[in-house]
């Protein structure tokens, strides 16, 4: 049901030639941090900006006080009404922006 990519994704599209590829530490879908590792927990909280791709990890850190773009699909009514975007849409949203969009 998942379709995360993994380590083995990242190497193979290059990206550990650009930057270091950490795990969260956890299984969970989305980011609970609270289940991570201290390891990228504190990467995380060094972070001047976060990139998240998918709508487990916007539900999870949406709250989260961060400076966060969500890369994402709208997939429900409920998503579509707390983004203002209609579902079916892919979509960048700063994180900021989250609660100051008009409903």
């Amino acid at each position: 049901i998942l379709n995360d990519a993994t380590r083995e994704d990242a190497q193979a599209a290059g990206l550990n030639e650009l930057v270091e590829i950490i795990d969260t530490g956890s299984d969970a879908p989305g980011i609970c941090l609270h289940l991570c590792s201290q390891e990228f927990q504190d990467r995380f909280s060094s972070a001047d900006l976060v990139i998240s791709k998918g709508q487990g990890n916007y539900e999870s850190l949406s709250g989260v006080p961060k400076n966060i773009f969500f890369l994402l699909k709208v997939k429900c009514k409920v998503l579509s009404s707390h983004t203002g975007y209609p579902e079916g849409s892919s979509i960048l949203l700063n994180h900021a922006l989250v609660d100051s969009r008009p409903r």
